[in-house]
Order: C-alpha cells, then structure tokens, then sequence
C-alpha cells in the first residue's frame, strides 16, 4: 500500500506536507493569539453593517501547509462585503490555549471564527466564550457520526466539527507476510506478534505516543475505552476506578515490563514514534493518519512494507480517541450571521475535499471517504473511516487541561514501572476528584 502512488515526485512532497501538519502536536488546528495577518486572506476589514454580516476574521494556528489562505480566497471572491481576515499564529496547544482564554476573559472582540481543538468545546461552552448553533444551518447530516460529539457541550451543538483525527495501527506488511500472519484484530494478538515475531526479525515490537504529554493522555484513552472504561463519566464525574480502567492501564504498563513496548517509547511523541516505524525499527506503530505518507516516502525504510488497520482491543476491534479541530462562532462577533455562514461553507463537500487533498487534514465528510478517486490517492481512507467510526471523544470536562495532566503523569509513572496499575488507578481516581471537585 502506498499513500500517494500518482508519481514518484509527489510521494517525495506528500510526505513533508503531512509531516509538517503533524508539527501542531495531535494534528490539530489550533486557536492562539498572537501572531500575524495574512495577506492571503486578502481584505482589510469593510464597514460594519446591522443585520450581523459584514468583514471577519478567523483565527487558526499556523497554516503549515499554506492551504486555508487560497479557500478563503474562494469565500471572498463570492462575498466582498464579508470578507474574511486570516489571523494566522503559532502552533503550540499549550500556548495557544492560554493566549487565547487571557483574550477571551477580557472581552476581547477580535475575532469572529475559531479554529479550536476539540478538546476546548466544553471549557469555551461553559464559559460564554463561544455562541450556540443551530444544526439546521449546518450540513451536520453528512459528518461522520461520532465528530459531533466533540462539538456539543451539554447536548447543544457549540462548535461545527472541520478535520478530524483517529488512530490507526500501523504494521510491517512484509514481515507479517513472511510469517504467514494476519495483522492483530486484538490485544493478545498484538502482544504474542510484538513478543515473538518482532525479536525474530530485529525489530521492536509496539509503540506508541509515551512521552508525558497530551500524546500520552490519548493512548491512555484509547486503552482505556478499548476496555470498556471511561476516565470521567458523560456529567463529567470521576469514573477511572474500574477493573476495565486496570485492565487498559495494565495493557501499557505490562507491554513495558516484557519488553515488547521498547522503554525508548517512554519518550516517544508522534514524530519520534514515526521517524522509528519509518526507519525501520518497530513492528507495530500506534500513530495518526499522517504517518502514513511520511512511511511511504523516497526516504524511508518501509516504503512499499506496511499497512494499516483499526487498533485492536482486548476482544476484538479497540477505540480509537477523536482528534482534530472544530470551529465556533465567538460570543462577541462582530458579524455572527456572516460567521454561521463562513463555517457552512468551510464544512461544504467542495471545500472538505480540498482540506484533505491540498490542506492534508482529514476531512469530517463522510463521502469523501468513499471517493474512488480519493482512495487510489489515499488508500488508508477506508481504515481511517472505520477507525472515526468506532472512536470516541476525550472525557469532557471544562477543566481539560488538568485532567490531562494528571492522566499523563500517572499512566507514565505505571508504564515506567514506578507504580503497579492498581495503585495507579487509585491515585488517579484521588488526582482526579480533587480537580473536579474544584470545578
């Protein structure tokens, strides 16, 4: 299988411009503050008008990719009294959020649109900082299903979903061909393929995104849902304690401790993760559809050697956790009908089929998945569809980045061995009370 196979020249760019998408961390688009105006926007703001339409901006991390500019450029063409700003900024979530929630507890008026990570829809919702929509405006009837759980805070749609993201594992083809094997559709076949099949041919058996960061949160997760836990419940209480809680910790931290989880992994983000799969090291890769043309570049190891599948859980196909971003309308927009209308046409079949072709974003309509044309071009399209199927939303809660933290810390400490997953669980349970407690 190969990710882009049209010519040997673009599987050489196709790659880089993934990868340099994949630099925002989770491969998200993401909200932030400060930064600069693009000129491809094109428009100085116009004169405001009284029915809610008039000149915007949209705020978005930087365009890594230099996609959105020429879309916009399509919007503004057909709209000259609403043209849109571009205020394109830099890429760190940690900063970004920080930046952004300064600006928006003051007032702030600046911006119109945002182009937020999934995970903020529960904290802006709650906080006034972004309007609710109405569905109806919005081609919600076309989305993949489980995207819309990322833009609902309290059963009220707050945000429309625009890329999203699900997990895949990766796998060395030829080495499961040379063994007469199937990929893994389970946990214990991953662990018996990692343990015995991967030391036989060099290779290290699993990894994933184990550094303590918001990479770690999401594989945590992922194992977690796989097993039928949740980390909070859908009131957003706490509900880590659970024999199915343990049983998904106990997966990663056992992996580590028999060796099939390499512990180099313990400081694995998505970048280091790819470039070891991509060189040739790993027989199994837990990774974001992105790696996928980096792994089929002029450059790698095993091009024309790997595919992809769903991840596997503990009986059968696992839960992948959502990435990607969403946009809203702020609360105090300048022109709210103008910005309804600008996300209707920034989540239109024409424009999402150029997110994923020329923005290298997964698109959240679900047809573009189907696409003859589009498969050829990006055969893994059919295994990220059921991957977004079957995947969930991270634990909603209006104080994300605290929960976050605490899962990174104690699921790293588990898988380092510092912590047996029973007590681990506890003491995630306690860490996580007293964050929602303050809530």
């Amino acid at each position: 299988m190969d990710a882009v196979d049209e010519d040997r020249a673009g599987a050489r760019e196709e790659p880089m411009r993934w990868i340099r998408a994949a630099g925002r961390g989770l491969l998200v688009a993401a909200v932030v503050l400060a930064g600069h105006v693009s000129a491809g926007a094109g428009a100085a703001p116009g004169p405001a008008r009284g029915d809610g339409r008039g000149p915007m901006t949209l705020a978005t991390a930087g365009d890594l990719t230099g996609y959105l500019g020429p879309l916009l450029e399509g919007w503004n063409r057909g709209h000259p009294d609403e043209r849109v700003t571009l205020v394109e900024l830099p890429d760190s979530a940690d900063e970004t959020r920080a930046q952004l929630t300064t600006s928006l507890r003051s007032g702030d008026g600046r911006y119109d649109v945002l182009n937020m990570d999934v995970t903020w829809t529960s904290e802006f919702a709650a906080a006034g900082w972004i309007a609710p929509l109405e569905a109806k405006h919005f081609p919600v009837g076309s989305f993949l299903r489980p995207v819309l759980d990322t833009a609902t805070y309290r059963e009220t749609l707050y945000a429309v979903p625009y890329v999203t993201n699900a997990g895949m594992l990766y796998y060395r083809k030829d080495v499961l061909d040379r063994a007469g094997v199937s990929p893994p559709s389970s946990w214990a076949e991953l662990e018996k393929q990692a343990k015995t099949l991967a030391p036989r041919f060099g290779l290290g058996g699993y990894a994933g995104q184990f550094l303590p960061y918001e990479g770690l949160t999401v594989n945590a997760t992922e194992a977690v849902y796989s097993a039928g836990g949740s980390i909070l419940d859908g009131e957003g209480r706490v509900a880590v304690d659970s024999p199915a809680v343990r049983t998904g910790l106990g997966f990663l931290a056992r992996g580590v401790r028999d060796g099939w989880i390499p512990r180099e992994a313990l400081t694995y983000t998505e970048e280091e993760s790819r470039q070891a799969f991509q060189d040739g090291r790993l027989l199994f890769l837990r990774n974001w559809p992105y790696a996928y043309a980096g792994a089929s570049g002029a450059d790698s190891r095993v091009a024309g050697k790997f595919g992809a599948v769903p991840l596997p859980g503990p009986r059968g196909s696992g839960t992948s956790v959502l990435g990607g971003s969403n946009l809203a309308v702020s609360a105090r927009a300048r022109h709210p009908e103008s910005a309804r209308d600008l996300i209707a046409y920034l989540t239109s079949a024409p424009v999402q089929r150029k997110v994923l072709t020329e923005g290298a974003l997964p698109p959240v309509r679900a047809e573009l998945y189907q696409d003859p044309e589009l498969v050829r071009r990006f055969p893994y399209l059919p295994a990220l569809r059921a991957s977004v199927l079957s995947a969930a939303a991270r634990p909603k809660s209006t104080r994300y980045d605290q929960v976050s933290l605490a899962v990174q810390a104690v699921v790293h400490d588990a898988m380092a061995q510092h912590q047996n997953p029973g007590d681990s669980v506890r003491r995630l349970a306690r860490e996580l009370s007293a964050i929602t407690d303050r809530g």
